[in-house]
C-alpha cells in the first residue's frame, strides 16, 4: 500500500515561498498529474504519518524556454499540491 503512496507524492518543494508557508502549517509537494486531493491527503496521512485538514492543488503550465542558439523548448508542467496540516502536527522537512 505505501508503494503506491510514494508514486502520488514526488517530493516537498523546498522554496523561499514554501518554507515560509510552514509557520502557517502549510507544505507544498510536487505530486502526480492525476492524484485527486483524498488521494494526496492519504497519501501524506500514510507517509507522514499526520492529520490533514485542507488540500490545495494548483496546476502548472509548461512554460517555452529558449536555449542557445534559438532553440526552443519547454520546461514541463507539474501539479503542486498545498496541504493544510492539523494543528500540533509538524513535518520535517530540510
Amino acid at each position: 500500500m505505501k508503494g503506491t503512496q510514494f508514486k502520488i507524492i514526488k517530493f516537498p518543494i523546498v522554496t523561499e515561498k514554501a518554507t515560509g508557508a510552514v509557520a502557517d502549517n502549510k507544505y507544498t509537494f510536487k505530486v502526480e498529474k492525476k492524484a485527486r486531493k483524498m488521494q494526496i491527503k492519504r497519501a501524506v496521512e500514510e507517509i507522514y504519518n499526520v492529520s490533514v485538514e485542507k488540500v490545495n492543488i494548483v496546476n502548472i503550465p509548461a512554460k517555452k524556454k529558449n536555449y542557445r542558439f534559438r532553440i526552443e523548448g519547454y520546461k514541463s508542467g507539474y501539479k503542486k499540491a498545498i496541504v493544510t496540516l492539523k494543528e500540533g502536527d509538524k513535518i520535517a522537512i530540510t
